[in-house]
């Protein structure tokens, strides 16, 4: 007899929801934030590197950041990198220091900003729904091959259903979260 193991999906899904929310955290929502440049990369030492591993970024105010480049060869690099990353933020340049002030968000861009944060939470949903879909067969193939009865099909089924009606409330409430931040900042 073969035992559904629930523990192993959760994990398997809830990495989705992690993946959601690092994914969010990156979102500007008007006020500075480290993580607001995780996704930066910047073309260094003959290769592409992320933000902070040529820097160190801090937030000594809620609406500035500030990045320290180790390497003052890089800071041109860096700066335009900001730059051009969709973000829309304006960098100034001082020294090994980049400033970057976050101006409040216009009521137009907060709802792009939500936008997006909603394709992120369908694409969770999608990773969820497909780990469903891999467990379901299994359980499938595992009955067709006798190696589990009918009954049991049934219930592993409907166990596997529970959980990602689980994991599909914790996007929505990650989403509906982050969409809270945004729109209130």
């Amino acid at each position: 007899m073969t035992e559904l193991n629930s523990n192993e999906i959760k994990s398997r899904m809830e990495k989705a929801v992690d993946s959601l929310k690092k994914d969010l955290s990156g979102l500007r929502v008007g006020r500075a934030s480290s993580s607001m440049l995780d996704q930066i990369n910047v073309s260094a030492y003959g290769s592409i590197m992320p933000l902070n591993q040529v820097s160190t970024v801090s937030v000594p105010e809620a609406r500035l950041l500030l990045v320290n480049v180790w390497d003052s060869s890089l800071v041109t690099t860096i700066d335009k990198s900001i730059r051009e990353s969709p973000l829309g933020l304006n960098p100034m340049v001082e020294g090994n220091v980049i400033r970057i002030n976050i101006p409040p968000l216009s009521e137009e861009r907060r709802l792009e900003i939500t936008k997006v944060a909603a394709k992120y939470a369908e694409t969770s949903k999608i990773a969820v729904r497909n780990i469903r879909r891999d467990y379901v067969e299994s359980v499938r193939k595992l009955q067709k091959n006798g190696e589990i009865s009918e009954d049991q099909k049934h219930q592993d089924e409907i166990l596997i259903q529970e959980i990602t009606d689980i994991m599909i409330k914790n996007i929505d409430t990650v989403l509906l979260n982050k969409e809270k931040e945004i729109l209130e900042n």
